[in-house]
């Protein structure tokens, strides 16, 4: 084979395996469970199912946990995994905390369905916190997100303006994060999420709470450094030396620090002084 062979042998694989990524990457990114609209969840603490009907077409559903006298609702934005079946176990650190906690599948998971896309992951988003804000107005509404979720909830975050806003696991960008393993990949043309929290965080008027571990090999934590350098007046940054990307909830210090930011207003007061007087 001449280099001329060679060269369009290499330039049509090139071109047939970004054909396939883009065709494809649903399946990367999200890794759903899907649950039958007749499922049953059950939870050692009471809570509600609720659902809705968005205007596309699209079918959201989720969880409603409630705690007498709470301060507040933790409106908690999910990974890309699964479906809140598994995840509802995580209402247990915030409940246990004094506040309601909330969350959904996104399009394609558990009970949800609909056309997913980065525009309609924004807009339900949107309309289910205008839901909560109607029900707790929206000084009480705490934003959470978690891996994937994070960007979701910086957009909101930048749209709205809750108590504040936890990130937990953050990646920069879904491009900076991507980028990590198909380097070899036009991404910028190639990629349906983009997901900018870089840019996102920079409108949110907010306190910012990041918690990361060091370890984290998934979303390293240098990249919550530099989301802390792109507001360094709203960010507060907490770190856990040996928490790698799933396992957060097992360290003290996370606790500690989660129930300080929740419940303390001395402190939340103070922190948010400190971002704002931050270089």
């Amino acid at each position: 084979m001449d280099w001329i062979g060679l060269l369009a042998y290499f330039f049509f694989g090139y071109v047939a395996l970004c054909t396939v990524f883009y065709f494809t990457q649903d399946f990367y990114f999200f890794r759903p469970e899907t649950l039958p609209k007749n499922f049953q969840y059950r939870y050692p603490f009471p809570f509600e199912e609720v659902s809705f009907d968005m205007e596309d077409g699209g079918y959201i559903n989720g969880l409603h946990f409630k705690v007498p006298n709470a301060r507040g609702v933790v409106y908690y934005l999910k990974g890309n995994s699964k479906s809140v079946k598994g995840w509802g176990k995580f209402a247990k650190d915030f409940v246990s905390k004094g506040y309601d906690f909330f969350m959904v599948d996104y399009r394609g998971m558990g009970k949800s369905s609909g056309r997913r896309t980065e525009a309609t992951l924004y807009n339900d988003a949107q309309h289910i916190y205008q839901w909560l804000e109607e029900k707790y107005g929206e000084a009480h509404i705490v934003l959470y997100g978690r891996s994937m979720g994070s960007g979701i909830a910086t957009r909101l975050a930048s749209w709205n303006k809750p108590k504040m806003l936890i990130l937990d696991s953050p990646y920069f960008s879904f491009l900076y994060q991507v980028k990590r393993y198909g380097f070899i990949l036009p991404l910028r043309w190639l990629l349906k999420y983009q997901i900018r929290t870089d840019q996102f965080i920079r409108k949110v008027s907010c306190p910012i709470f990041i918690f990361h571990g060091k370890k984290d090999r998934l979303i390293p934590y240098k990249q919550s450094e530099m989301l802390q350098r792109e507001a360094p007046k709203n960010v507060k940054l907490f770190s856990v030396e040996t928490a790698g990307h799933n396992n957060l909830p097992d360290f003290a210090e996370y606790h500690e620090w989660l129930y300080d930011v929740l419940n303390d207003e001395t402190l939340f007061v103070k922190w948010a002084g400190e971002m704002k007087s931050a270089a």
